[in-house]
This record gives structure tokens, sequence and C-alpha cells, in this order.
């Protein structure tokens, strides 16, 4: 897994920010950019099944690379899904058109015990490997993101066997069953630790930890149930990276989670992503120092190309241009027009720093 005949990185703006150095612009990527709203993905996919993309290294490479071909963007992230880690666990999930991920028989106290951590990352290597070869293939021309889900995350999907509008399921485990929601939220901390740190040796440059259900929860469950596993995320993947002589930043983006910003700030992740509902300004006061990466609403780009400039340019002038990298408060939605992602990002490299 070595991490040392890669080609040289051309475009190192990202990093570059994360170390707290000025690029020549501003680096911009988008959540879930390799996907969905792409037409030559949509023609992909009438090939080849969701999960068997990301179990093909070479079929993941193909999809990671769709928009860094189209788009200038500044990275890369890998084509995978945060939910193959209760799959690596034992869990079957489905992704059904129409509906989304789908877990048939979700987590019961009884089926705790069923939960196959050991060798569970041995089992995911199949995303390192789509990482080292689409390395090799974007040839330097961008870093490439790694990612996991985070715990309380894949909890819920796990309990109340895919997504939901209230996650009152999952919920109901932490107020009911307290105990038994940490041994399974340890589990899967557990398995993320090994998981971040396998990607980076494979040749991620940046791992991503997705928070996304953090706004279904207060303040209180967070600080209970959420942020002791993120924090013990990123200090072990940081101790034992620098074990092996890695070092990779690392991104939180704790979805809705604006009542913990300050929280957040005081862990140790590199850059703090920051969703649509926060006032750039508003993120700047409460985390300080921090790189800050965000956060423009995704429907925006439903808007003339004229008003996209104007709101990044408003949204880049709140964050300011020192220790930020652009991107979207959440990932990008399939119907969004291929015209207006090049006006964002266009608008993006416009912004002179």
């Amino acid at each position: 897994m070595a991490t040392t005949n890669f080609p040289v990185l051309q475009n190192d703006r990202i990093l570059k920010v994360i170390k707290g150095e000025k690029p020549d612009k501003l680096p911009v990527w988008i959540m879930r950019q390799a996907g969905r709203f792409l037409p030559e993905f949509r023609e992909f996919r009438k090939q080849h099944s969701f999960f068997e993309i990301c179990q093909t290294p070479q079929l993941a490479c193909e999809v990671t690379l769709m928009p860094i071909k189209r788009f200038g963007l500044d990275a890369a992230i890998i084509f995978s899904d945060i939910l193959v880690i209760p799959q690596a666990l034992g869990v079957v999930v489905e992704m059904r058109p129409e509906v989304g991920p789908v877990i048939p028989k979700p987590l019961t106290l009884d089926s705790i015990k069923d939960l196959n951590e050991e060798g569970a990352v041995d089992r995911l290597t199949y995303v390192g490997e789509a990482i080292r070869l689409t390395r090799r293939e974007l040839n330097g021309k961008v870093p490439l993101f790694g990612f996991s889900g985070a715990p309380w995350t894949l909890f819920g999907y796990m309990v109340e066997g895919g997504g939901s509008k209230t996650m009152s399921k999952a919920k109901k485990w932490l107020y009911k069953n307290p105990n038994e929601s940490n041994s399974v939220l340890n589990i899967l901390t557990n398995v993320i630790i090994d998981y971040l740190v396998m990607q980076a040796e494979y040749g991620a440059q940046i791992l991503q930890v997705f928070e996304s259900s953090a706004e279904y929860l207060n303040k209180d469950l967070f600080n209970k149930f959420a942020l002791p596993h993120l924090e013990r995320i990123c200090n072990q993947v940081k101790t034992k990276l620098k074990e092996k002589n890695l070092d990779v930043p690392l991104v939180l983006f704790a979805k809705g989670s604006h009542f913990s910003l300050t929280e957040q700030s005081e862990l140790n992740y590199d850059v703090l992503g920051i969703d649509w509902t926060v006032d750039p300004k508003v993120a700047r006061l409460l985390t300080k120092d921090k790189v800050l990466q965000g956060n423009l609403d995704p429907c925006a780009l439903y808007a003339p190309k004229e008003e996209i400039e104007r709101l990044v340019g408003e949204m880049a002038k709140g964050f300011g241009t020192s220790k930020y990298i652009v991107n979207l408060g959440h990932g990008i939605y399939p119907d969004m027009e291929i015209e207006h992602v090049e006006a964002f990002i266009e608008a993006v490299h416009k912004i002179k720093v």
C-alpha cells in the first residue's frame, strides 16, 4: 500500500488553504460531484448497479473522474457510499430505484450481537483499491478525498432501515437504550477509524467525515452520542497516521449542527464543513481560526447564472478569502443543470484572493 509512487500533485489549492497558505485562487469542489447529476453517470448506471460501481475499483475510478474531466474543480472525491460500513459489518443494504438505500432488516437490540466487527475493514479494501487506481489515473491533476459516514448517521440508517425525515426510531434508542446505543456507536467508531486510516494508506490525500444526520439531534444528544465519537475518530486517526508517517488532513461536516460549531472547533479536525443554514460571518465567529468549507444552498444553483455569481461573491465576502474552501452546504441535487454548475465554479475562480 505504498503511497510514494503516485504522480506529483499539480493543483494543491485545497492543501495550501488547509496549511494556512494563500492559494492563487479559492479552491472549490462539490459534495456528491461524482454521480447522479451527470448525464454520463446516468448512462453508466444503465449498465451497472449502484453497489456494483462502489465495489468494483475500475468502475468507481471511472465515475470519480467524470466531474474532473468536465469541470475546473480543485479536488476529486472517491465514488463510494457511507453505507459500505454497515455492509462490512454484515448488514444487508439495498439501493432501490426511486427510494434510495434500504436496510430490509433494521438493527434491533437482539441483533447487535450479530454485527461482525472483526475483519470489517478488510472487507472494505475495494475502496482502497479504487483510491489507489484513481490516484494514478488523476495523474496529479487534483487531490483525492476519501470519506466515511460518521457513527450517529450510520446508526440512524441501521435502526431506521433507511432514510428518515425524523430519525424517531433511532432517537428512541438514544433515550430508551443509551447503553446499547453507545455500544453500537463504539463498534461503528472502531471500524471508521481503521477505514479512514486504510484509505490514507492507499492514497487518499484528504479525509472527510460526514455526520449528515446531525440536524436531528439537539445539543444535549449531540454532545452525548455524536461529539465524543467524532473526537475519538479524529484523535485516533491522526495518531495512527502519524505512526505511519502519513500527513492527511481531516474534514468534519456535521450537517445541521449549528448549535455545536464552537464545540466542533475545539476538536482536532483541520477543516469544518458549514451547511447553508449558517451565516458565514456567524460561522467565522463561532469557529475562530478554523479552516471552513461551504456553504452555498444547493438550490441556489437553480438561480440564473448572474444570480449564482452574486450569491457566490456574497458568500466569499462573509467567510473571507483566507482559510476558506468553497463548496455547497450539502450535496448537489440530481436534476442540476450542467451550465449552472459551470457558472458556480467560474464564479468562484473569479474571486480575488
